[in-house]
């Protein structure tokens, strides 16, 4: 079980686009294509699938409720959810739940994000209704025992502190709370310490019964799944769940605010940090070209025999810079808005050429991408997206996400061709728009002196 950031690399998730318009409003033929079956039970609840000659199948519960539909004194509250999950059931202990899993040949998880929580299952075809039916227990029927719930505040406690020696999570997790200041978004998807060691079982239950709504859940299967039987499946174990009083709940805006954050420890010998600006949505138009875009920045890592031959120009410009360890390009998106930039590990001597580098490169890909760079990117996108798709666990959790993010699973042939429809003038126009003349977001931790001002930065990013 973890915790997930939505942290996008380079050439990794299906994003999508169209010129000029929004992805929902793609053509009925287009919808045609879609190899992904999908039906909608009267509660609202959708089933999704994707049939593969498989002997096995991945079965899982997307629901739209993750740490951004938490306040102040429930934050952490999706997250120690997906924790209890797993601790026993009006008919199930959590050893008669771990061995039944087990006797099943089973593999059972779950994990948080700041707008999802996800239970998925991978299992043998023959056991798909098994693996239904204790999905649906564990999301409809969980205890939530006193005891078990204090148990799992120190396990969470402790996952805490391994997070906390994470230092890209530990960057991931300040750039939020500062760039989203004030909203949902800035919170952690654990919560604070205060809050795990104090939120209760009302506060669970009360989580569950306001976000675990019809509308807001998604039941996908891929692999040897036939979908009229998930349907029959779906009805039968999640037929409980009501729509609630409204289809569509209320988020907090995340509003983007510009922060410049550097935290000084004299004890670290390494600096670890980002540089962003605000991104896309999801449904954004201009969510794929800033996908391609990110491909081109790309990453790189001296520890890394390719890292020195990497095309990146990005890479080329600081490949021979002492001191400079890594980077990786990222975007990471959400309902209404998303972060864009590059994190980086470097030592202290190496901080002012890494942000002069990025900032440059910025700067030139607005006036200055060639066709062979943009056709390459596009190229990488694409085979990586298919790449991803190996295996009936990948394309389970593609249909979830999709169908939560985007409304509808969007076909590979409609994806290539929205790919291809990204030309030279949609680079540099994204980049225009982005990266330069807008504020910026930056966070980093160790010997920070050696980091442009706030002022210096910007009039770097000066179009």
């Amino acid at each position: 079980m973890k915790a997930f950031r939505n942290i996008i690399k380079p050439v990794k998730h299906p994003l999508i686009y169209r010129p000029n318009r929004n992805i929902l409003s793609a053509p009925k033929q287009r919808l045609d294509l879609s190899e992904t079956k999908v039906t909608t039970l009267p509660s609202g609840f959708r089933v999704a699938s994707e049939t593969i000659p498989l002997n096995t199948a991945t079965v899982g519960v997307w629901i739209d409720a993750g740490s951004r539909y938490e306040n102040e004194m429930n934050n952490g509250a999706a997250h120690f959810l997906e924790h209890m999950a797993f601790k026993g059931t009006n008919k199930r202990s959590q050893w008669s739940l771990e061995l039944e899993v087990e006797n099943m040949g089973a593999h059972l998880n779950a994990y948080t994000s700041r707008e999802q929580t996800v239970y998925y299952a991978k299992c043998f075809s023959s056991d798909l209704e098994p693996a239904v039916e204790i999905l649906s227990d564990i999301l409809l029927h969980s205890v939530y025992g006193k005891k078990e719930i204090e148990r799992e505040r120190g396990v969470i406690l402790r996952e805490m502190e391994e997070v906390e020696q994470n230092l890209q999570e530990v960057v991931f997790d300040f750039l939020h709370m500062h760039a989203f200041r004030g909203t949902s978004l800035s919170r952690t998807i654990l919560g604070s310490e205060e809050n795990i060691k104090s939120l209760t079982r009302d506060d669970l239950v009360g989580y569950v019964q306001k976000y675990y709504k019809g509308p807001r859940m998604v039941l996908a299967g891929a692999g040897g799944v036939e979908h009229d039987e998930l349907v029959k499946l779906a009805d039968k174990y999640f037929g409980i769940v009501d729509r609630g009083e409204n289809d569509v709940l209320s988020y907090e805006a995340g509003k983007f605010s510009e922060t410049y954050n550097l935290i000084q420890n004299e004890e670290m010998d390494t600096v670890y940090g980002c540089l962003a600006v605000e991104g896309t949505s999801w449904t954004h138009e201009d969510n794929l070209p800033m996908q391609v875009l990110n491909t081109i920045i790309g990453q790189f890592d001296r520890s890394q025999a390719a890292g020195l031959l990497t095309p990146s120009r990005l890479a080329q410009r600081i490949s021979h810079s002492a001191g400079i360890h890594s980077y990786l390009s990222f975007t990471t998106n959400y309902k209404d808005t998303g972060l864009a930039g590059v994190y980086f590990v470097t030592e202290p001597t190496g901080l002012q050429t890494i942000c002069e580098a990025i900032c440059n490169e910025w700067q030139t890909l607005c006036h200055s991408v060639t066709q062979a760079e943009v056709d390459r990117a596009k190229r990488g996108l694409f085979t990586n997206m298919l790449l991803m798709l190996d295996g009936s666990t990948p394309i389970c959790e593609d249909i979830g996400r999709q169908l939560q993010c985007y409304g509808r699973r969007i076909t590979v042939p409609e994806l290539e061709d929205m790919i291809n429809a990204i030309t030279v003038d949609t680079i540099q126009s994204v980049c225009q728009k982005y990266f330069v003349n807008k504020p910026i977001a930056c966070t980093v931790i160790g010997h920070t002196q050696n980091w442009p001002d706030l002022d210096k930065i910007k009039s770097m990013l000066t179009y």
